[in-house]
């Protein structure tokens, strides 16, 4: 058989392909015989929509000799006939990797998915974090106390503000648990850091990306977590449309329409570059550099916030040629 494809489910999956004989093989399996149906069908390529389980169920089946192909539920969704169903589905995606100009998802390592992983973890906390400062600030609001914005600020504040504010016994011991949960939270994303700090300085791939303006330990990681050495994408183009980087296109008639950037986009990738990217727009009047001069004229031109997200498109690109090339940043 040249080609299967998988409706991946928790407790159930469902096969479906074509033997070299012209027969229809449409079936369920369950979990705990779904890596031996495969087997004795032994094809040559497996196919299966991107998403929960699908990078294990994909290394799992590479170590058996099998090709995988993961497509984006996006691009199966138009070959989806009649009504949906897990049989409806698999043959959905045999059709839509049958499509020779398809666009596949590589199979992520497992040392990709830890740290990507870790990532997510450190995003939820930091989202935590911040719903709690916003709460905190809020209630104080309602005891007339006003706290500056920001997370650096609140913690420098906060334990002088309570302490100084009158509040009654009950407000005081509130506030103090709430103090005590923020300190936890904050602990938890220190450590954190220091964790994607120390994948950072181990793997070379982060340290070469961690030379780039506005790239420290959490760009580079998750860079590398979710592009690996960037040799599914054909130019840095390629990789800043995928992260989110490029003008939304609709073009029609010959008559191009360029609009901001699109909602289809890497988003967690996407907004730690654009924070990056900031963080370099901040000092760029003191540098005399070829990229400092770029981003000074587009700054008189375009805007802060354009020229910002222009300066991450134009560090994902270099990021990707770093990556193909294994060449160091070098400033012009």
């Amino acid at each position: 058989m040249q080609l299967l494809a998988v409706d991946l489910g928790k407790q159930s999956f469902h096969i479906h392909g074509i033997t070299g004989d012209g027969e229809i093989i449409s079936r369920k399996l369950s979990r705990a015989k779904f890596l031996d149906a495969v087997k004795r069908l032994n094809p040559a390529v497996v196919a299966m929509e991107a998403c929960a389980s699908a990078h294990h169920w994909g290394r799992a089946l590479e170590a058996h000799g099998c090709t995988i192909r993961l497509i984006h539920p996006r691009f199966v969704k138009p070959f989806v006939k009649g009504a949906k169903n897990d049989a409806v589905d698999a043959e959905a995606i045999y059709e839509a990797a049958s499509r020779p100009t398809m666009r596949f998802v590589p199979v992520k390592t497992l040392a990709q998915q830890d740290l990507q992983m870790l990532h997510r973890m450190r995003d939820r906390v930091v989202c935590e974090r911040t719903a709690l400062i916003n709460h905190i600030r809020g209630l104080l609001g309602e005891y007339g106390v006003v706290l500056s914005a920001g997370a650096f600020r609140f913690r420098k504040q906060i334990i002088d503000t309570v302490a100084s504010a009158p509040l009654s016994e009950l407000a005081s011991d509130l506030f103090s648990a709430l103090i005590s949960k923020f300190r936890a939270l904050d602990e938890r994303v220190a450590d954190l850091d220091r964790k994607l700090v120390a994948i950072c300085r181990d793997n070379e791939r982060c340290r070469r990306l961690a030379t780039l303006p506005g790239v420290g330990p959490v760009i580079a990681t998750a860079l590398v977590a979710a592009v690996d050495d960037g040799r599914h994408f054909s130019s840095g183009r390629a990789m800043a449309a995928w992260v989110g980087l490029v003008p939304r296109q609709y073009t029609t008639g010959g008559k191009p329409r360029l609009g901001g950037i699109g909602k289809k986009a890497s988003h967690y990738l996407r907004r730690q570059l654009i924070h990056g990217a900031r963080a370099v727009l901040l000092t760029i009047s003191r540098r005399n550099d070829r990229l400092a001069k770029w981003a000074q004229e587009l700054l008189t031109r375009a805007g802060h916030n354009k020229t910002a997200v222009a300066m991450a498109n134009k560090t994902v690109r270099m990021a990707w040629a770093m990556l193909r090339t294994e060449k160091d940043f070098q400033m012009a």
